[in-house]
C-alpha cells in the first residue's frame, strides 16, 4: 500500500522555532538527507520536518571513502538543487571539513554562503566546546546553527574510525557538558550520532532544544537517516543503526539488466515509444529524395 503525500494547502514552512515547539509538545521530529532536486521534492511531499544536505554526499553520491574530501563548492552545488525542490521542510546545510575550523572569520563567511548562495535556512557543524568561538560568531551573524556531537565523521581519524562515542562515564559526562555548552551558545538543535541510548535520553531530557538522533536510540526528540541508506541505494556498507525501508540498489540493477536485454533483442523501443511523421509528409520527402537520386544519376551519366 503506497503512502499518501501530505497535502500542502494548509502546510506552513517549518522553522527552527517550529522544531522547538514540537519538542515542547512531545511530538517527534523527522529529518532526512537529500542532495538533489527530485529527492528533496519527494521528501517534502512526504511531510518530513527537516532536510539535511549532509556532507555524507561525499560517500553516497561522490564515492569518497569518507566525508573529508567534500568542499564548499560541492555543498553549495547540492544545496541549490535541494532548495529548488523543497518548499516546506527546514533546510540545513552541512558545513564541510575545514570550512569552519581554520578561523572564525572564515567560518562565518562560509556559513553565510549556505544561506546566501545555497538557499538553506540553517547550517550544521560538528564539535563541542572546541568549536564554541565559531558557533557563537555564526549565530551572532544571524545564522541558525545545529550542533553535532558524538560520532563526528569529520574527526574520523582522530576518533580512530567510525566508533560509538560516550561509552565511559567520563566520555559521557563530557558529551553532556558539550551539549549544554552548545545550547547556551544558541544552537537551535543538536544531532547526537552513535552514542548510547541511555546517554542520548539523558541529554534530551536535560536540554530545552531538540535532539536529533542517528544511532542514538528512541529517546531523542527526533531522528535522522541518510536517505541512501534508508532506500538501500548505498551498497558499500550499512551502519547497524540503519533500517532499510526499501532495497532500491537491487531494483535498479534489475531494471538496468532488463533494459539491456530489450535493447539487445530490439524489443525496445516499441512502436508506442516512437514518433511517426504524417504519411503525406513522409511521401513528399520520399518523392524529393527519389528525385534527387534520379537527378544525381542523370548528372553522372553525362
Amino acid at each position: 500500500m503506497s503512502a499518501t503525500p501530505i497535502m500542502t494547502k494548509d502546510r506552513k514552512k517549518v522553522t527552527t522555532l517550529a522544531l522547538r515547539r514540537k519538542k515542547a509538545r512531545g511530538e517527534p521530529i523527522s529529518m532526512l538527507t537529500a542532495y538533489d532536486y527530485g529527492t528533496a521534492l519527494a521528501i517534502d511531499r512526504a511531510g518530513i520536518d527537516s532536510i539535511l544536505v549532509g556532507d555524507s554526499l561525499g560517500m553516497v553520491v561522490l564515492g569518497y571513502e569518507n566525508t573529508l574530501p567534500v568542499t564548499m563548492q560541492d555543498m553549495i552545488h547540492h544545496c541549490k538543487a535541494v532548495a529548488r525542490g523543497a518548499r516546506y521542510a527546514l533546510l540545513v546545510g552541512d558545513m564541510p571539513f575545514l570550512s569552519y575550523q581554520v578561523s572564525v572569520e572564515e567560518a562565518v563567511r562560509n556559513a553565510g554562503r549556505f544561506l546566501q548562495e545555497g538557499g538553506m535556512d540553517a547550517v550544521k557543524l560538528e564539535g563541542g566546546r572546541e568549536r564554541l568561538p565559531a558557533i557563537e560568531a555564526i549565530i551572532g551573524a544571524g545564522i541558525p546553527v545545529m550542533g553535532h556531537l558524538g560520532l563526528t565523521p569529520q574527526s574520523v581519524h582522530l576518533l580512530g574510525g567510525f566508533r560509538t562515542q560516550g561509552k565511559t562515564a567520563a566520555a559521557a559526562q563530557r558529551l553532556l557538558e558539550d551539549a549544554l555548552i552548545l545550547q547556551e551558545a544558541g544552537c537551535f538543535a543538536l544531532v547526537l550520532e552513535a552514542v548510547p541510548a541511555q546517554l542520548a535520553l539523558l541529554i534530551s531530557e536535560r536540554l530545552e532544544i531538540p535532539t536529533i538522533g542517528i544511532g542514538a536510540g528512541a529517546g531523542c526528540d527526533g531522528q535522522v537517516l541518510v536517505t541512501h541508506d534508508l532506500l538501500g541505494l548505498f551498497d558499500r556498507f550499512t551502519p547497524r543503526f540503519v533500517k532499510k525501508y526499501a532495497d532500491l540498489h537491487d531494483e535498479m540493477a534489475r531494471a538496468f539488466q532488463a533494459y539491456k536485454a530489450e535493447v539487445e533483442t530490439r524489443a525496445f523501443p516499441a512502436p508506442e515509444h516512437s514518433v511517426q511523421m504524417d504519411q503525406e509528409e513522409w511521401e513528399a520527402l520520399l518523392r524529393k529524395f527519389r528525385w534527387a537520386e534520379d537527378d544525381g544519376r542523370s548528372a553522372g551519366s553525362d
